[in-house]
């Protein structure tokens, strides 16, 4: 490599981490290695080390690249004690401290390769199960269950607790599916001519033959917000007061289903927001929301039936079905803000399956409605348009 390029990769810019993060992932790594030692200082075994250096290597995954694949469960849990178990075989049937520790290293990435567990720390655990001194020596296999053990338990829970308090985390990383089914497959993201999913994605991260520290999903989400950001240029600014609907029919928590139907049959709606007397928005109901909550009602046999029977007013003192809007709507509801540009509205539409987006103001109150329609017909036009 010329000296220049070294030089200048010496101060290549880092990831743009708004410093709350950074100050956040510390502060969460300082907590979880200071109970991680109080906790295994009170549980583990008093003659053994309490902890192992590898751990605040794992924290640094953990609590700052959580995202990464190497931070997950498996590759966490996995790692740490597969390599504690190859450091020790290798230390009790290989003679020669340095070839020891040269062939745990090596078996340990190798078998963390296999096993699909790579955890860049998990080196570092089978080193120290070669070098380190006579008490862990001494405790043979039993290692990996104190101090090892104990250690990945504790921090991994850790983890998940700290992890999970901070708005915007979200650890361990697991596809948004519904227990029992099967992960549709992500539509191609159309831009232009260009089209990319996730074979694509795959095929291209196989083709580079290394492991790259970022998943398919955070990669087609780059690509996206890429492509978005694009297309925003491209408009100009175009805000979503442009192409809202203002005169919204609306409805409140304690409406009457009945009355809320006969709005939206009226009027031609698939969905109304609903509002708390300030106007701001606490949910939004819709025709599936209707369909679904008839077809549980089994009252009668046939499907208009039991609809008519879910929608008209329960006579009498008692029910056993939902007879106010605020029972059926969907909550909380996803919004925009009016000074919003049109195209972030396309990743509201498509990551949370909706085809309603209430528009509030700065106070959160509401101000309009976009549609899917609204949008596409929106795009259409201002790219037509273009030259």
């Amino acid at each position: 490599m010329p000296l220049k390029k070294l030089v200048a990769s010496l101060a290549h810019p880092s990831a743009p981490i708004r410093l709350t993060e950074k100050v956040v992932s510390a502060l969460a790594a300082f907590v979880a290695i200071l109970l991680t030692g109080i906790l295994c200082s009170s549980l583990g075994r008093s003659a053994a080390p309490l902890m192992i250096a590898s751990m605040g290597a794992s924290s640094v995954l953990l609590f700052a690249a959580l995202h990464s694949p190497m931070a997950q469960p498996w590759p966490f849990v996995g790692g740490h004690l597969v390599s504690a178990l190859i450091g020790i075989t290798c230390y009790k049937f290989i003679p020669g401290v340095y070839l020891s520790a040269a062939m745990a290293v090596a078996l340990a990435i190798f078998a963390m390769h296999l096993l699909n567990c790579l955890h860049p720390p998990g080196g570092a655990t089978s080193l120290a199960m070669v070098i380190s001194g006579q008490e862990m020596h001494a405790l043979g296999y039993g290692a990996m269950l104190s101090p090892v053990g104990l250690n990945v338990l504790t921090l991994f829970v850790l983890a998940l607790y700290i992890n999970n308090m901070f708005p915007g985390r979200r650890y361990p990383m697991l596809p948004p599916t519904t227990i029992g089914e099967k992960p549709s497959p992500p539509p191609a993201l159309t831009f232009g001519r260009m089209a990319l999913n996730k074979e694509d994605i795959e095929g291209a991260l196989k083709e580079m033959n290394s492991y790259i520290d970022v998943t398919e999903e955070d990669l087609e989400q780059i690509y996206t917000r890429a492509s978005l950001r694009h297309m925003r240029k491209q408009m100009g600014e175009v805000y979503c007061r442009e192409i809202m609907v203002r005169d919204v029919a609306t409805a409140e928590y304690g409406d009457e289903i009945e009355a809320v139907w006969e709005t939206m049959r009226r009027r031609k709606l698939k969905g109304v927001p609903v509002i708390d007397r300030a106007r701001r928005v606490i949910g939004v109901v819709t025709i599936i929301d209707f369909l679904k909550r008839a077809d549980a009602h089994r009252a009668h046999p046939r499907f208009f039936d039991r609809l008519r029977g879910f929608i008209r007013r329960t006579p009498g003192m008692t029910t056993d079905k939902p007879e106010v809007v605020g029972q059926i709507m969907a909550s909380p509801a996803i919004t925009a803000t009016e000074d919003m540009h049109i195209v972030s509205l396309i990743p509201l539409f498509s990551e949370h399956n909706i085809h309603h987006v209430p528009i509030v103001d700065q106070d959160r109150r509401l101000v309009g409605m976009v549609t899917q329609t609204d949008l596409t017909v929106a795009m259409y036009r201002y790219w037509a348009a273009m030259p």
